[in-house]
This record gives C-alpha cells, structure tokens and sequence, in this order.
C-alpha cells in the first residue's frame, strides 16, 4: 500500500474577503472529491484572502497510480479555477 500525497499553494489575486476565497475553496474541493477518489481540505493560511493551501492523499496499490491521480487533480484544479498554482509538493510514504 501507497500512500501519496499532494499540497497545492494557489494565489486567488480576485478573493479580496474570506468569503469569496470560501466560495472558490469549497467549490473546488467538491468538484475534486466528486470526480477523482481522493481525500482533500484546505490545509493552511485559512486567515489569508487571496493564498489557498490545498492538500490531497492517495491510497493505491503502486506508486505511479497514486502520482498519475494526484497529477489528474492537479491539473483539474488548475483547469476549474481562476487561481493561479504558485507552488506544490509531492509526498509519499
């Protein structure tokens, strides 16, 4: 068993208050956990308007089904949003 896991930061230059940045974490992440089998919350700088820190996790039975998925989200959040991916960070264990 692998366990992956992926943590986005975004930059939202359009939230100017939490709620707007709420709108757009809330849907991003039910359109994710809608389409792909994967476990993700926003993770950090929740005090922040226009910084999103998003984290995923994939449990699979190999390493590259676990980075092939994380990849498919990855770029299904940067298709589905205005926000900008600034930085990522892979993790496996």
């Amino acid at each position: 068993m692998v366990v992956s896991a992926l943590t986005m930061k975004l930059y939202a230059p359009e939230c100017h208050s939490l709620k707007d940045k709420r709108m757009i974490v809330k849907s991003l992440i039910q359109k994710t956990r809608n389409r792909f089998n994967v476990s993700i919350a926003e993770t950090d700088e929740q005090d922040f308007c226009q910084t999103i820190v998003i984290g995923a996790a994939c449990v699979s039975h190999s390493r590259t089904q676990a980075n092939t998925v994380l990849d498919q989200v990855m770029r299904f959040i940067e298709e589905n949003t205005q926000a900008e991916i600034v930085d990522y960070l892979y993790e496996e264990r």
